[in-house]
C-alpha cells in the first residue's frame, strides 16, 4: 500500500483543516425520558471538534502538526486557541468578529458513557475556500479534512495533491459537494452510516467496495463504534474488533481514531496495524470526559493492543471472504 509521496523532507508531518468546537459535557445518571426531570451529575466546558482534536492527538504522539480553523471572537474561540497552542500545534486561525464559535452541549449517560450531541454553528463560522491560503498546505506530508465545509476542504485537498501530499478525509454525513471532495481523497475514514447515505446500499460490505470502485482510493475505512473498524483495499477486507473498556464518555472517540489513523499512515504500517492502533487509542480516550479526555501515550496504547479484551466480531471471516469475492468479481466484469 502506497503511503506518502516524498515524505521525509517535509517540515510538517500532518496538517488538518476543519472543525473545532467547545463542548459543554453534561453528565447524567441516565438519559432523560420525555417530560421528565434529571439531576445533573456534573458539567465541564472542554475543547473538542473533529480535526482540531485529531491534530492535538498527533502532536501528543510526537508528530509535527499544523491546524487551520475558524472561530468567533468569543471566549469559546479563545479556549480553542489556548488548547491548540498548549498542545504544541502550529495554528492558522480565521477569526470572525462578533460571531459565536461552534459549540455543543453533550449529554453523557454515566452508566454507559454513551453521548448525545446537541450542537450549534453559525453560518459565519463555516470555513470558506477563500479563507485558506495555499502556503498553509506546503511542506507537509499528509492532510486531514472533514466533510463539513466541502468547498474549503476540496480546495485544500486539491492543493495537497498538487504538493505531493496524501489526503485523509473524515466523513460522517452526506454534505453538499462531498462527491467532488471525494475525488481528492486517498484514505476516507467514514462513520458506519456514511456509506449507506452515499450509495443507498444498506449492506456495509457492499457499500464500502462500491464507493472504493467509484473513487479509486488507496484504502477506505468505516468505523463501527465499540465493535472496531472495517477497511477495504480493493482486494480484501480488514476487520479490527474494538477494545472492551469501562467508558466514561465516548465523545471524541472517532476524532482520536482519525488522529491515530494518520499516525499509522505516517509510520507506514500495514492496514491491520493502523486499525488496531486506532481502535486502541479511541477506546482509551473514552476513559475520561471530553473529546480529548484521555489521549493516551504510545506506551499505553501498545499495552492495550497486547493485552486488552476485545469486542465480538462485527462480521465472521467467511462473510468477509464472500463479500470480497463478490466485490472483486463485480470489478472484474466492469468495462
Amino acid at each position: 500500500m502506497a503511503v506518502v509521496r516524498n515524505p521525509h523532507s517535509r517540515q510538517i508531518d500532518v496538517v488538518g483543516a476543519g472543525i473545532n468546537a467547545t463542548d459543554t459535557i453534561i453528565r447524567l445518571p441516565h438519559f432523560p425520558a420525555p417530560d421528565s426531570k434529571v439531576q445533573v451529575t456534573s458539567t465541564n466546558v472542554l475543547p473538542g471538534g473533529q480535526v482540531a482534536t485529531a491534530m492535538v492527538a498527533c502532536a501528543q504522539w510526537g508528530l509535527r502538526t499544523r491546524y487551520i480553523g475558524k472561530i468567533g471572537s468569543d471566549d469559546a474561540g479563545k479556549l480553542q486557541k489556548q488548547a491548540v497552542q498548549a498542545a504544541g500545534v502550529e495554528a492558522h486561525w480565521i477569526t470572525v468578529d462578533s460571531a459565536r464559535s461552534q459549540s455543543a452541549f453533550i449529554l453523557v449517560d454515566e452508566t454507559t458513557g454513551e453521548r448525545t450531541v446537541l450542537w450549534v454553528r453559525e453560518p459565519a463560522i463555516a470555513l470558506r475556500a477563500d479563507d485558506i491560503k495555499r502556503d498553509w498546505f506546503r511542506e507537509a506530508r499528509l492532510l486531514l479534512v472533514d466533510g463539513h465545509d466541502t468547498a474549503a476542504a476540496t480546495q485544500a485537498a486539491r492543493w495537497a495533491r498538487e504538493e505531493g501530499m496524501m489526503v485523509v478525509g473524515d466523513f460522517d454525513n452526506r454534505y453538499p459537494g462531498v462527491e467532488e471532495l471525494l475525488e481528492f481523497i486517498d484514505f476516507p475514514v467514514t462513520s458506519h452510516d456514511f456509506p449507506e447515505r452515499l450509495t443507498a446500499e444498506k449492506d456495509l460490505l457492499k457499500a464500502v467496495p462500491k464507493i472504493y470502485s467509484r473513487y479509486k482510493f488507496e484504502l477506505i475505512c468505516a468505523t463501527l463504534g465499540r465493535m472496531g473498524a472495517l477497511a477495504w483495499d480493493g482486494h480484501r477486507f480488514f476487520l479490527c474488533p474494538g477494545f472492551r473498556i469501562d467508558a466514561a464518555d465516548t465523545t471524541g472517540a472517532g476524532d482520536v481514531f482519525h488522529g491515530a489513523f494518520l499516525y499509522g499512515l505516517l509510520k507506514e504500517w500495514k492496514p491491520e496495524g493502523i486499525l488496531e492502533f486506532s481502535c486502541a487509542a479511541a477506546a482509551l480516550n473514552c476513559q475520561a470526559l471530553g473529546a480529548r479526555g484521555h489521549i493516551a501515550s504510545l506506551e499505553e496504547i501498545q499495552s492495550l493492543r497486547r493485552s486488552g479484551a476485545r469486542s465480538e466480531l462485527a462480521y465472521e471471516p467467511q462473510q468477509l471472504l464472500e463479500a470480497a469475492r463478490h466485490a472483486t468479481a463485480g470489478a472484474e466484469i466492469r468495462p
